[in-house]
């Protein structure tokens, strides 16, 4: 497949950028530039945002319902393109095939859950103290939105602000990552093919820095939504604030993952296996620290290397590939720095460790065991494919290390008993907790962290609240 040169689309056009400036997009496995994207400037986001407010009074007065068929149509030609998607999004991203067939395919599961979500968002009335007076509570959109999202989910992340912001009766300018952009809009493209009207969802590409706080303070935008790393989305929050602008942030994690000595072991490493070497370990919700019982100790870190040596790494595109390339050689040099630094201080590589091959980035899934707090990997988030390994002795134990940090976004628990597992949901501070499966981030739950993870949630009946005001009306009758 030939790879695109991406533009914007801003009222319901696409175009290259005013300015005629590009951004080279490379392909992660072979290190080639595959294609460009328009870079926009100042006069594209002027554009934006004039044509998010005009879209913002249309839309806002379509029925939830005539907007629900809209969205409806957008998940039926995402699933009907979904192959193309796939393949670009591997191109771009690195990610094996079949993680990008599924991202896109879960994306038309995620438009639908929100376009039927949208057909609820209910008011309620009342109960007055004096007769004759009526009540109300009513839900409004909260007005043009801008969306600022990362590379590793290309489509998955921008598909939760959109269909929220949609559902609700909002207009949307979304920032996509210039390093991933020809997937996200091809969501875009299903979403403008559906009907939507001109200037109700608008997709711009630049310097994220330049357009974050150019569209941030501007009047228009009413609501911001952001996707990514604690310090940037702490930068962007603080703006944010100084203008009164309803916020929802994702930001990192550091997932705690607890084995107890009564869990299935095998289960659990087939299980975190898996969770782990997804997308080569660059998910926010991936499982870091393993925080395995005495007990079971020596026999878990036998199966899960088992597991992480099995994995073969290859380009995305071949068939027989279980990880690809990580997105870009910044994530090769983070995870070859906290490896050494982990075995620096005592720590031991039971498996991978080391770049494969000159071209492309490529890297091994990593197990390192035995590390110690002190190591950087322990507090720094690795976003890699590496796994690191500690041994707890009691329940209290666990407990205070997966609370050590600031962060509080996902957190995992194996065991068979139910009273453990009521304790550790209890006691561990996340914003989500998966007890003996990897159950996360599905169209109807909430997801979301606590702390330095961020705050608000996207999916379920929660995500579409961030996009709407409640407005009380009290009337008397005459």
């Amino acid at each position: 497949m030939t790879y695109p040169n991406v533009q914007l689309s801003i009222d319901g056009k696409w175009r290259p950028a005013a300015s005629g400036k590009t951004i080279p997009v490379l392909n992660p496995a072979t290190e080639e530039t595959i294609g460009t994207v328009a870079h926009a400037g100042k006069a594209d986001l002027d554009e934006a945002i004039a044509a998010a407010e005009k879209g913002f009074k249309i839309w806002r007065t379509i029925a939830p319902y005539e907007r629900s068929k809209v969205m409806r149509k957008a998940a039926d030609l995402i699933r009907e393109r979904a192959d193309k998607i796939a393949t670009l999004m591997t191109m771009e991203q690195g990610k094996i095939l079949a993680e990008a067939r599924i991202e896109t395919m879960t994306a038309a599961d995620i438009i639908e859950w929100f376009a039927e979500e949208g057909r609820r968002t209910y008011g309620r009335l009342i109960p007055a103290r004096l007769p004759g007076v009526y009540q109300m509570a009513l839900k409004e959109p909260v007005g043009p939105v801008a969306a600022f999202t990362p590379w590793n989910f290309p489509i998955n992340q921008v598909v939760k602000k959109l269909s929220a912001a949609l559902a609700a009766g909002c207009s949307i300018i979304v920032k996509a990552p210039e390093e991933t952009p020809a997937s996200p809009a091809e969501l875009i493209r299903a979403f403008v093919d559906a009907g939507v009207p001109a200037g109700v969802v608008n997709l711009v590409y630049g310097v994220p820095s330049e357009i974050s706080e150019y569209l941030i303070p501007h009047p228009t935008i009413r609501k911001i939504s952001f996707t990514g790393s604690t310090k940037v989305g702490k930068g962007l929050a603080a703006m944010a604030g100084q203008h009164m602008k309803r916020v929802t942030m994702e930001l990192g994690g550091h997932a705690p993952v607890i084995v107890f000595d009564d869990a299935d072991i095998e289960s659990a490493a087939r299980i975190m296996v898996a969770a782990k070497y997804r997308n080569a370990g660059q998910v926010c919700i991936s499982p870091t620290r393993f925080l395995v019982q005495e007990g079971v100790y020596d026999n878990f870190i036998k199966q899960f290397v088992d597991g992480a040596k099995s994995i073969k790494v290859g380009n995305g595109l071949d068939a027989d590939s279980g990880m690809g390339a990580l997105a870009n050689d910044r994530r090769i040099t983070a995870i070859e720095t906290m490896v050494q630094d982990a075995v620096g201080k005592g720590a031991k590589v039971e498996a991978g460790g080391n770049r494969v091959g000159n071209k492309g980035y490529f890297f091994e899934p990593t197990v390192v065991s035995g590390v110690p707090k002190s190591a950087r990997a322990m507090s720094e988030e690795p976003f890699s494919p590496l796994a690191l390994i500690s041994s707890f002795s009691k329940f209290d134990d666990a407990a205070e290390e997966a609370n050590r940090l600031p962060y509080g976004l996902a957190s995992y628990a194996f065991t068979k008993s139910a009273k453990t597992a009521t304790a550790i949901g209890a006691a561990v501070e996340a914003g989500m907790m998966s007890i003996n499966s990897f159950a996360l981030a599905q169209p109807e739950v909430p997801f979301g962290g606590i702390k330095d993870s961020g705050y608000g949630a996207e999916g379920g009946s929660e995500g579409i609240e961030a996009y709407l005001n409640t407005k009380f009306i009290t009337q008397t009758g005459v």
